[in-house]
């Protein structure tokens, strides 16, 4: 027999409550778009994957809610993006009144079965998972429905078919998520450095990578990972863009292999152990620059940085030759030659100056960058600033700026699909 004690079901009792106050205020978009982040926080620390998991639950959710429009064009559904075809012979419109609960069904039961597959084996599925049910349930949906006739079934049916439709788009992206998004054939060309050993005796050339070997290692998120590092998708190239063209495509051959490079932006400087040359002289700047830039940390140096518009940002020119790096930043004092702004050019006020001790300032840009723990990693801060600005009372829902407000709906789907694209290029771009 279960056993539920009294004091247990109140506390359920109230935290389903404040949720719901909550989320009442929530577009059901940004309720999986929530649920999403927080899935990310407990995965595995592994960036392009989650970058590609924004976009594709972004598509889930936007055609979910384009399907219902007699204006906006569907991204997946009756249509072919790269490999793969969605076809879709239409459906029978519901009524006006009812068109907003069919799109939150469809949209619900869409991210459920991307989010549900795409977490499945995630290192806290148990949690996550539960958590997936629980929304279905208290947005009032049977998780259980699993029908996709979308004809006859329903904007319940017509949300499982769309998700299925990025589900099976996934398997032909070139992700490789179907072997768990395993590397297929980039190998290190420098065995591991183990970090118990002195110096650095496994390092055969410099100007390639060289995996970490530790005795004990644990990812950004808390989880438990083997010891010797593994390259963050070396491969990523490879998978199918959002908007990235062929003419920003560069391909490169290593060991009979293919590596896909999109906006290449150049070779990097070598360092040539024998000669020496000029480039040789940028690859060691370069490092003696990050070893400079750590003394800064120090809160206790008495070193004040105006961290105001005042002082950051309206940069008048940037460097277009390795040399020229030299100049941009203060390698002794660090900074670059930012200019700031006197006033805010919105509301025409003077910027105030803000003074804080550099040693937190760049603490604080060292940490934010090493990212955890319970990080949603890169792709998944830019939907939290996202999500933060688009709460404020300030903030006037219209797209691309212009045009009349638009629902909260309506401003979450179109937003996370523009974000989701572009966050997933830069992923398969890096």
């Amino acid at each position: 027999m279960n056993r539920f004690s009294l004091p247990g079901a109140l506390l359920v009792a109230l935290c389903c409550c404040f949720y719901n106050s909550v989320s009442a205020q929530q577009s059901v978009a940004r309720q999986w778009n929530e649920a999403l982040l927080q899935a990310i926080r407990e995965d595995f620390a592994r960036p392009p994957v989650h970058a590609r998991n924004l976009f594709h639950t972004a598509i889930a959710l936007y055609d979910s809610w384009a399907v219902y429009d007699t204006v906006a064009q569907t991204y997946l559904l009756g249509k072919t993006v790269g490999n793969y075809t969605c076809p879709f012979d239409g459906i029978t419109m519901p009524p006006p009144a009812n068109i907003e609960a069919a799109r939150n069904a469809t949209m619900s039961y869409a991210a459920y079965r991307v989010l549900f597959k795409r977490f499945t084996n995630s290192p806290n599925a148990a949690v996550t998972l539960t958590r997936f049910n629980n929304l279905m349930l208290t947005l009032g949906y049977d998780f259980n429905f699993t029908s996709t006739d979308y004809q006859n079934g329903g904007p319940a049916a017509l949300g499982n078919y769309i998700g299925q439709c990025i589900l099976q788009m996934g398997l032909l992206d070139g992700a490789n998520e179907q072997n768990n998004y395993a590397i297929q054939f980039y190998e290190p060309v420098n065995p591991p450095m183990i970090m118990a050993d002195p110096g650095a005796p496994t390092l055969l050339d410099p100007n390639h990578w060289q995996p970490l070997t530790l005795t004990l290692a644990i990812d950004q998120n808390g989880n438990p990972i083997p010891s010797t590092q593994v390259f963050q998708s070396p491969e990523w190239g490879l998978v199918h863009p959002f908007s990235l063209k062929n003419e920003d495509l560069t391909v490169y051959e290593r060991d009979g292999h293919e590596y896909w490079v999109y906006h290449d932006p150049g070779t990097v400087p070598f360092l040539d152990t024998i000669a020496g040359d000029s480039t040789s002289e940028e690859y060691k700047w370069n490092f003696e620059l990050v070893m400079a830039w750590s003394a800064h940390h120090d809160p206790n140096d008495g070193v004040m940085w105006d961290i105001s518009p005042r002082a950051v940002g309206n940069i008048q020119s940037y460097p277009q030759t390795w040399a020229e790096y030299h100049d941009f930043y203060d390698f002794i004092d660090g900074g670059d030659p930012a200019m700031g702004r006197d006033t805010n050019p919105r509301t025409g006020e003077p910027y105030v100056s803000q003074m804080v001790p550099r040693g937190d300032y760049v603490r604080v840009l060292a940490q934010f960058w090493a990212d955890g723990p319970n990080s949603e990693t890169p792709p998944g801060h830019w939907f939290t600033i996202l999500n933060y600005v688009s709460d404020h009372p300030s903030f006037v829902k219209k797209f691309n700026g212009k045009g009349s407000v638009l629902s909260d709906l309506e401003w979450d789907v179109k937003a996370y699909l523009a974000l989701g694209g572009a966050l997933h290029d830069a992923a398969i771009a890096a």
